[in-house]
């Protein structure tokens, strides 16, 4: 590495750091565990796996995607002692990350191919929503008597009548900013992050508001208390004495082992397509090793859990900021890692005069990304399907859990091939040749080109020269779904940067369900 790239992969940690300090302590506070859970996660993410993923710019951390796991585990787990969810939850996340280097080691890195897009999408959004459900009574100061998402929405009523003033001036201030700093158009301010600014702010009013003090005060007729405890950050007195050990007690009962099934298999996805949309964004075309990286995870989540710590994903918030930083490779992770490490050692007091509503104003705004009503209209716009797809998930999960929500999506989907005509016997069958038109490769499809058969596609696909013209012809395709044509669209991108073009041609003999360019379609009789 030269000089010139150290010191931007430097810079680039820090500006990282700045952004990954508040998010670590407001996703840990979100999923049941310490604040400081989170902090050690991205060390290791940082100062450890950086070495054994070697991904160019994918920064290592714990995700909001995984909160509502999280949240659930502690809660059931622990049956109301939150201490001993806590250490059983770990317990989990050790056996989870084990579980992840496992799936690396077989090569299930392209696991996040396989899944329909619209019940990802659908799975995300059913996370913002319980993400937003939990953290908006924080931002009013309110601590909320239901734990399912649903309820904790219907309460948010009673949560405003009984807010607290203080509280919620830091809040709402907070959510201001988060929300209108986008649509500032000045190329100084977009580079200033945002979360920085949040805590500009929250850290000075929390001063003034004396929110590290116990005490009382009367607005109108209605007294308020406030009580440092619930409305600021906690960390143990040194770094090392918030080290926690799992509780392995439980590990093999029946809920512990569907959370470790849900970490696992969620964790993985997530970090996986993370990982491969952050390989977008680099503007030297790097690719990550998938079934590396995911074993990098794995090893990250195994010693994150037997310290106390949260699981960890190629998180995309962290790694589209680094990649807006000019960072240069890997080192930048490091360094993000070693400032998290140094900043909690030497400057512990600053972090505990965060308030908790300026976090949770944060991860309201995250969840409100992952839920906004445009991805309920994008979809729709795609086809009926794909909606119903999105909102099974959706609304499953927000009943359920996260895994019986993946699961419903997934078996309405193939219920809705079946119906359009899919046999089963068709399902796992792709039948393809290819051929040559002058200099161009030529790939016929024939019979069902869906989620279920499209790693046998992209495994015949991955095997061309990337620097010439790729001809996918679907004339005789007989059903084409949109999560292999969406697939199809992303590598569109990665043969242009190196030369080449994919062109798709047969289409036209097709009937799509919507207007949308890469809706399900079906050969016309």
């Amino acid at each position: 590495m030269n000089k010139n790239s150290l010191k931007t992969n430097f810079i680039s940690g820090f500006l990282v750091f700045l952004i990954a300090l508040p998010l670590c302590l407001g996703i840990s506070k979100a999923s049941g565990f310490p604040p400081i859970a989170g902090i050690y996660t991205a060390i290791i993410g940082g100062l450890l796996v950086t070495f054994l993923s070697k991904a160019p710019l994918a920064i290592k951390g714990p995700a909001a995607g995984l909160i509502a796991i999280a949240i659930a585990a502690v809660d059931e787990l622990g049956a109301g002692d939150p201490i001993l969810g806590y250490k059983l939850t770990l317990a989990v996340v050790v056996v989870s990350g084990a579980i992840q280097i496992v799936l690396g080691l077989l090569r299930f890195g392209t696991m996040g191919d396989i899944f329909p897009i619209s019940v990802l999408r659908g799975m995300l959004a059913a996370i913002g929503l319980t993400i937003m459900s939990k953290e908006i009574h924080v931002v009013f100061g309110v601590v909320p008597e239901a734990k399912k998402p649903l309820n904790l929405l219907a309460e948010v009523p009673n949560s405003i009548v009984h807010l607290n003033p203080k509280v919620t001036v830091i809040g709402i201030l907070s959510l201001l900013l988060l929300f209108i700093l986008p649509a500032i158009k000045n190329a100084f301010v977009k580079k200033l992050p945002a979360p920085l600014l949040v805590l500009l702010i929250a850290i000075p009013l929390g001063f003034v508001f004396q929110l590290s003090l116990e005490h009382s005060f009367i607005l109108g007729s209605t007294e308020h208390n406030v009580i440092p405890s619930q409305l600021m950050v906690d960390l143990p007195e040194n770094f090392f004495g918030g080290i926690t050990f799992p509780d392995f007690s439980q590990v093999f009962s029946g809920p512990s082992i569907k959370y470790i099934i849900m970490f696992a298999l969620v964790g993985s996805i997530e970090s996986v397509l993370s990982a491969k949309a952050i390989d977008s964004l680099d503007p030297k075309g790097r690719e990550t090793q998938l079934n590396k990286d995911l074993v990098a995870v794995g090893v990250g989540n195994t010693i994150a859990g037997f310290i106390g710590g949260l699981p960890m994903i190629s998180e995309i918030v962290r790694s589209s900021a680094n990649i807006n930083a000019k960072a240069e490779g890997r080192m930048s992770n490091f360094f993000h890692g070693l400032f998290l490490f140094l900043f909690v050692l030497l400057a512990a007091a600053v972090i505990k005069s965060i308030p908790n509503a300026a976090l949770a104003a944060m991860l309201v705004y995250t969840g409100y990304k992952l839920a906004a009503p445009e991805k309920f209209i994008s979809t729709g716009k795609i086809g009926i399907d794909q909606l119903l797809q999105f909102l099974t998930t959706l609304v499953v999960t927000l009943m359920t859990d996260l895994l019986i929500g993946v699961i419903s999506g997934i078996v309405l989907k193939i219920m809705i091939e079946f119906v359009q005509g899919v046999k089963l016997k068709e399902v796992f069958r792709l039948n393809m040749d290819i051929g040559k038109e002058g200099d161009n490769v030529v790939i016929n499809i024939t019979g069902i080109a869906s989620f279920m058969n499209y790693l046998k596609f992209k495994k015949i696909f991955d095997q061309q020269e990337k620097k010439h013209k790729l001809i996918l012809d679907f004339t005789k395709a007989t059903f084409i779904d949109h999560t292999f044509l969406h697939n199809i669209n992303g590598m569109k991108g990665k043969f242009e940067k190196e030369g080449g073009e994919i062109i798709t041609r047969g289409l036209e003999h097709h009937r799509s369900l919507s207007k949308h360019e890469l809706s399900t379609r079906r050969l016309k009789s």
